[in-house]
């Protein structure tokens, strides 16, 4: 199927799937409210079929609710919880504007009916959670049909770095996000990496490239290239009537959100206000605490579990204490499950590779699932970790990184978390760490309660989707 055909068959039945799901949320509610005696005022409704109208303009009101939500806009790698909260806020306007709708157009006319508050309730529940389940099955079928090439995007990647290669072990790994990957080329006087895609030439040909290979979608890989050689790709692109998308250098993470303010008149632009402080802070150490008590409490016998077959099947300790960097950069012991050998580190300190033959039967297991991270909830209580931070390091890994990565202290302004940005978005293990370090300063820049709950929920998820290789 075409792309352009492609696009609309989706967006048309997304459209039809919201209608058909607030039409049965509000079908439902009619049907429980004159079923359930709850609440117990006597009410009296009309036939079911008397109630059409007010369905109509129900289901009318939500899809144009959900319209200006923009939730029609089909995103490549929507985040499900950020439209979970769009979904509720365009169903609660969409229900209020269904409830004004009807009573303007049908008040003192043969149409009327009474509409209960106690059903409007019902109405507006059932449609935030009708609607969030046929989005989730829409958005399931949408990426198969995309991973078997209905409506895929010819993208080509400029740069053959590290960059490139991790946006390319993005696409490849998650077809479902719809692009077919032409290939990359190189740039220039910037160093190149071994790619899991072929080279097909070099940046200083993109217009001709994009024309011979029918390239839909450019991604500019080069965080380190200057704002003027940004601007020479993006023309050669536009030559080639691509879209452009561009990897973010360091101060475009940082600065995202910018404010504009004045010092006695002069105009200052704010790019960098502190969200974790005051009572931010207070709020975030409850919910720390709260988490980590309720995780402890749930999951002590699975973690006693652990312990014993970690005792069975090798010889030593089943915690392992190991001291990290945390809040100010001051060392604390961080505690996990023992995932490998007792005498894995016999010959000093060095990174978890793929198949590393310290990692013991169980260990395996437990990185796999990420059970060997529970113990950190006792860290969290004490409040030497958060639940969510960037993560923390050893202190031998930080001499060599404060020294080459950029700002790479600065990810001590907080503390340390279980998980982070940079996890949730596939940097872990044996990746970039100026790339880790980059969307752990965008997380200390733009902190706020909704995007704590939304990494954990994307932590929980991620476990059950695409468990660690190792």
């Amino acid at each position: 199927m075409k792309k352009r055909e492609a696009r609309l068959f989706f967006v048309a039945t997304l459209l039809l799937t919201d209608a058909l799901m607030a039409g049965t949320a509000f079908y439902c509610a009619y049907w429980i409210r004159l079923l359930v005696p709850i609440p117990a005022e006597a009410v009296t409704l009309a036939a079911p079929a008397q109630y059409a109208p007010v369905m109509i303009a129900h289901m009318v009101s939500v899809l144009l609710a959900l319209a200006f939500n923009r939730l029609y806009v089909l995103a490549r790698s929507p985040s499900r919880v950020d439209e979970f909260y769009q979904t509720i806020g365009a169903s609660t306007g969409g229900t209020i504007a269904g409830v004004a709708l009807s009573y303007f157009l049908y008040k003192n006319t043969p149409l009327e009916v009474d509409y209960p508050r106690a059903m409007i309730l019902y109405a507006w529940l059932l449609t935030i959670i009708l609607v969030t389940v046929g989005r989730l099955t829409h958005g399931r079928l949408r990426a198969a049909l995309q991973a078997r090439g209905w409506g895929r995007d010819r993208v080509l990647i400029v740069g053959t770095g590290d960059v490139a290669r991790m946006i390319l072990h993005k696409i490849l790994g998650n077809p479902g996000l719809g692009y077919q990957v032409v290939g990359a080329v190189e740039v220039d006087g910037y160093p190149s990496v071994a790619l899991p895609a072929p080279v097909i030439g070099n940046a200083r040909d993109l217009a001709r490239l994009i024309e011979e290979h029918q390239v839909d979608e450019v991604i500019i890989a080069l965080p380190e290239a200057t704002h003027q050689e940004i601007l020479s790709l993006i023309a050669e692109c536009e030559r080639g009537k691509a879209t452009i998308k561009v990897f973010p250098d360091l101060f475009q993470i940082i600065a995202g959100p910018m404010s504009i303010g004045d010092l006695g008149g002069l105009p200052l632009l704010t790019i960098r206000d502190i969200a974790l402080r005051g009572w931010r802070r207070t709020v975030k150490r409850l919910m720390d605490i709260v988490g980590a008590t309720v995780g402890l409490i749930f999951l002590s016998p699975l973690m006693l579990l652990v312990a014993v077959l970690i005792k069975l099947d090798s010889p030593g300790p089943a915690f392992y204490v190991q001291e990290r960097m945390g809040l100010d950069a001051k060392p604390f012991p961080m505690l996990k499950f023992r995932s490998m050998r007792q005498d894995a580190e016999a010959k000093g300190p060095g990174w978890t590779r793929p198949g590393d033959p310290r990692v013991t039967r169980i260990g395996s297991i437990l990185r796999r699932l990420n059970v060997d991270e529970l113990p950190q909830l006792i860290n969290v209580l004490l409040g030497e970790m958060s639940l969510v931070g960037p993560r923390p390091e050893r202190p031998v890994y930080v001499a060599q990184f404060r020294r080459s990565i950029p700002r790479y202290m600065d990810r001590h302004r907080e503390k340390a978390g279980m998980t982070g940005w940079a996890q949730v978005n596939g940097l872990r293990g044996d990746t970039s760490i100026a790339e880790r370090t980059k969307y752990d300063l965008w997380y200390i820049e733009n902190w706020s309660l909704l995007l704590d709950i939304k990494i954990l929920l994307r932590t929980l998820i991620n476990i059950f989707r695409s468990p660690n290789a190792y």
